[in-house]
């Protein structure tokens, strides 16, 4: 049976928190360079750009920016920045690992993904994230069964929409077309808008439906400013849906926003 729909997600910031993990090696690796600490706020601007997706290189971007000079090796920046994210072998065994990767609190839990199966929605996930991390967080924190994903390394850097859609199809059971199931991307930054809008031009005929979410360091109300901010932007950018969190994201709502005329006011 042909699924009612197919949403995908982001891993970091949607499915987990990263602002003790993937941010913090940010702030920590440009620092190990640099001495300096860039704040939350120099990410979310750099972030909002759209086309710093990948954690490395936006390190070396900031570092860039801050005028630090010469810039390290890519390969050497890599390697600190797994220190400080992993705190051990990537490829091992992730009982051993002792980096930052080990406070990532969850942001939903395996039942939210029962419930979109039980509503005969298709899932999969879409990240930037290294695969052995999507697999530690996916697998052994979630206990998700051989989860769908194309992660860092299987397909170009969002906002190139080539894995989305290639997994999108797999999940559709078919090529995508007017005659396939609608499709959902939820997803954090700016990048993850942009990849939406891409696979709607490259794949006109198919629905596509962008829900967007602020992630967790701006969900306080201390950045209720921010937040707001953060939230025009993604809006800006073309995003269909704003969620308040990933956990308000129900089946028959997603249903019904992708069988309507025209994409819900965000």
């Amino acid at each position: 049976m042909s699924p009612r729909a197919v949403l995908l997600f982001d891993i970091d910031g949607v499915i987990r928190d990263v602002g003790g993990s993937y941010r913090r090696a940010i702030v920590e690796t440009v620092h190990h360079f640099s001495g300096q600490r860039p704040d939350a706020s120099a990410i979310d601007s750099l972030k909002s750009e759209g086309c710093w997706n990948n954690d490395w290189e936006a390190s070396l971007e900031l570092l860039r920016r801050s005028g630090h000079s010469p810039l390290p090796a890519f390969e050497t920046l890599v390697d600190v920045f797994g220190c400080f994210y992993f705190g051990g072998d990537p490829e091992g065994d992730s009982g051993l690992w002792q980096g930052f990767i080990g406070s990532e609190p969850l942001l939903v839990e395996s039942d939210f993904f029962a419930a979109l199966t039980r509503a005969n929605v298709a899932w999969g996930f879409v990240s930037g994230a290294e695969p052995p991390s999507c697999r530690y967080v996916l697998e052994t924190r979630l206990g998700l069964r051989e989860p769908p994903l194309v992660a860092m390394g299987q397909a170009p850097d969002k906002p190139d929409p080539t894995g989305l859609l290639r997994l999108a199809s797999q999940l559709a059971g078919a090529a995508l077309d007017q005659a396939s199931p609608p499709i959902a991307y939820l997803g954090d930054t700016v990048a993850d808008v942009l990849t939406v809008q891409r696979a709607r031009h490259q794949c006109p005929a198919a629905r596509f439906l962008s829900l967007a979410v602020a992630p967790p360091h701006l969900q306080t109300p201390e950045a209720i400013e921010l937040r707001a901010a953060y939230e025009a932007r993604l809006i800006e950018a073309g995003a269909d849906v704003v969620l308040p969190c990933t956990r308000a994201l129900e089946p028959e709502a997603l249903v019904r926003w992708l069988s309507a005329p025209s994409p819900p006011a965000p």
